[in-house]
């Protein structure tokens, strides 16, 4: 069984290098990149706009005790006032820089506490992923599609394909369909790990003997290839334990579901055949 495992994973590595190349990388980290990676979920959405208006208000903030400062420096030194000042409180001072720090607040727990709400209160799901940490990879369950199970190991460097990315790819990713409501119930076997995955807007800590749920929907126009990593340090090999999501249509994922159901190994080969299509009609498309 195990010789078997071995071998399917060997193809299936196969397979998803040669299909890798035509896949369309979008969740991925980029050389230089400042920001956060772009939003492929509305969750992600929503946190992107309340890391925007947390900028601004930090920016304003700081900017503002930076005037304070060098007004404070240059009216108040030495040479400008020989005599210093005494005096004991300013009551109208001392209440503006209550309120309004007060106000500050408010401003900014209201959008966090109704993100919060929308992270946690998972909607009405198409079916379940269930994700188990592993020291050091990860075990993905399908239960409403029949049950098969995988374990998913990162791509050693010396067997990265043409298309795949190194540290992040992995033998068997996570295979979901455009458009869908996918719940994610994550655990783990052994210690604590962490599923995130950053396009998705997700962080989600795996605990032994705990359940913790989380969900996500990528839309039509997001169809592609996802990466995100194990975020709680957890071993000797806690850097070596990517997270590899494929977006695709509906038809490849029931395709792709129906081959994982006979040997989860053999499954690469839809997503393969579905890269290569994808990759002739764009060739076909350049050449008009």
């Amino acid at each position: 069984m195990r010789v078997h495992a071995a071998l399917g994973a060997l193809v299936s590595l196969f397979l998803l290098g040669a299909g890798a190349a035509s896949a369309s990388v979008t969740g991925a980290p980029v050389d230089g990149q400042m920001g956060l990676q772009d939003a492929a979920t509305p969750v992600m959405e929503n946190i992107t706009e309340f890391h925007t208006l947390l900028l601004w208000i930090i920016g304003a903030i700081s900017l503002f005790v930076l005037a304070l400062l060098l007004w404070v420096m240059i009216r108040y030194n030495e040479k400008a006032n020989p005599e210093p000042k005494k005096f004991s409180h300013n009551t109208l001072i001392e209440v503006v820089w209550t309120a309004v720090p007060v106000l500050i607040l408010v401003v900014i727990a209201v959008p966090s506490f109704r993100l919060l709400y929308y992270q946690d209160v998972i909607p009405e799901s198409d079916f379940t992923i269930k994700v188990t940490g592993n020291q050091w990879n990860w075990t993905y369950e399908y239960p409403d599609h029949g049950g098969f199970q995988y374990i998913a190991n990162m791509v050693a460097d010396e067997d990265i394909g043409e298309g795949q990315l190194r540290n992040l790819s992995t033998d068997l990713p996570v295979v979901v369909p455009a458009d869908s409501t996918v719940r994610v119930e994550v655990t783990a076997s052994d210690v604590i790990h962490n599923w995130a995955m950053p396009a998705f807007g997700i962080k989600m800590d795996a605990i032994p003997g705990r359940l913790n749920e989380t969900w996500f929907e990528v839309g039509d126009e997001d169809v592609g290839v996802y990466y995100g990593q194990c975020s709680e340090l957890c071993g000797l090999r806690h850097a070596f334990m990517p997270i590899e999501v494929h977006v695709v249509p509906q038809p490849v994922f029931d395709e792709w579901v129906e081959a994982a159901n006979e040997d989860p190994y053999e499954a690469p080969q839809v997503l393969a055949a579905y890269y290569d299509e994808q990759r002739g009609a764009a060739a076909l498309a350049s050449a008009r």
